[in-house]
């Protein structure tokens, strides 16, 4: 920064400065209005701009991996127009182009402590709170299963690849058939009957939960490791095939896990297993992809890799993706009472509300492990621009229904 400011202020004398690239332009921006209104769901949830001082346990917070993971997001705003607003579904949150210089400014970070006064500095910590009192944080994860390239015993179900016959169609895919006509697309059942193409085979147990969760990595004996990613589902309901063997009485409510399903079709056999997997006729299909960095995680809903214990999954109906966020919880994984910084860069179906959180913790067993000791209540606030911030301090001051909290 000091070299170009330097070439700029003596480019007529230093002949050398003057190959020097001049800054990249910024896109034509709109005018911004001076002030910005939300939905009154939305605006009901939102509470004044506090400090950061305020914030639980924030000097001693990790930065590093949130704000190498919030400069990947920023990089996702540079081809949007600066015009548009961050997110149409949270207006509140401002305008790409008030967004843009906070990036530039995060981007000289140099070290974790330049990046704590840069983001205290441009930002101001909003608590968001839930009209109902409603909170709750979870975690999730990126599932690492064994898989061989044919089948081999007990290896022997095909991790499904993306069929040339399924027709996007939103939440409704179609199915193409020989004649050209277009029909609902099957059920897990009539799937696995016809058969599918492969990218690979693992345990039956395994696919299955790789289905649930959407994606994961296979390894395989010769040391590969590929990233399933998820492709497209078959527009069929989720249907809990924990829930239909308890209610059977094939397991007991304590072998209701991973390990306890996976243990009872090795005892049932494939027949009885085929007929339980088949009460879920939600059917997932996958790419196989190369497993790039492996200390990142699959690509979220912005379309940038997760880092583990930065990322988080929102509610993209009411938060912006790829913003700062920060969150006091229990998290028995983390070692109990947790507060951290994180950047909303995923969503999933069961994220539904304004304090509703899913942290990803990583890849493998022992990232599993953790997550699934995550269910708490918490508290969570999301940094905006100043300029942003005070904005929407001085529109939810003019909106008597708003719940407002002193800084």
């Amino acid at each position: 920064m000091f070299r170009r400011l330097l070439c700029l202020s003596v480019m007529t004398i230093l002949a050398s400065c003057q190959s020097a690239p001049p800054p990249a332009p910024r896109p034509v921006v709109r005018d911004v209005p001076p002030k910005v209104s939300a939905p009154p769901k939305q605006v009901e949830a939102i509470e004044r701009p506090s400090s950061f001082s305020a914030l639980p346990n924030w000097q001693d917070a990790a930065i590093e991996l949130p704000i190498s993971a919030f400069k990947r997001s920023c990089v996702k705003l540079q081809d949007r127009s600066a015009g548009d607003y961050l997110s149409a579904n949270a207006p509140w949150a401002g305008f790409v182009a008030e967004w843009l210089p906070v990036c530039d400014a995060v981007n000289m970070a140099e070290d974790d402590a330049s990046a704590r006064a840069i983001l205290e500095a441009e930002f101001l910590p909003v608590e968001i709170s839930s009209p109902t009192g409603e909170s709750r944080f979870t975690g999730y994860f990126e599932p690492m299963y064994e898989a061989r390239y044919t089948p081999t015993p007990p290896f022997t179900e095909p991790v499904p690849a993306l069929p040339a016959d399924l027709v996007p169609n939103g939440a409704n895919p179609k199915q193409r058939m020989p004649d050209g006509r277009l029909r609902p697309y099957p059920s897990r059942a009539e799937i696995t009957t016809n058969g599918v193409k492969a990218i690979a085979y693992a345990h039956p147990a395994d696919v299955f939960f790789l289905q649930i969760q959407g994606s994961g990595r296979l390894h395989f004996p010769d040391g590969r490791t590929v990233r399933a990613a998820y492709a497209a589902h078959n527009g069929h309901r989720f249907g809990s095939t924990a829930n239909w063997l308890m209610e059977t009485g094939r397991i007991s409510a304590g072998e209701a896990s991973m390990q306890g399903i996976r243990a009872w079709m090795d005892r049932a056999g494939p027949v009885e297993t085929r007929k339980a997997m088949n009460h879920n006729p939600r059917f997932v299909f996958f790419r196989a992809l190369p497993e790039g960095d492996p200390a990142l995680g699959p690509e979220g809903a912005q379309g940038v890799p997760l880092t583990p214990l930065s990322s988080m999954a929102v509610d993209t109906s009411i938060h912006p993706l790829g913003v700062p966020m920060y969150v006091e919880t229990e998290a028995p994984g983390l070692g109990g009472k947790w507060a951290g910084l994180l950047i909303s860069q995923d969503t999933g179906g069961a994220i539904k509300g304004p304090v509703r959180g899913d942290l990803y913790f990583g890849t493998g067993r022992e990232a599993g492990e953790r997550a699934g000791t995550m269910n708490a209540p918490g508290r969570l606030w999301v940094f905006l621009p100043r300029k942003v911030a005070r904005r929407l301090m001085d529109e939810n001051v003019a909106n008597p229904s708003l719940k407002l909290t002193a800084p």
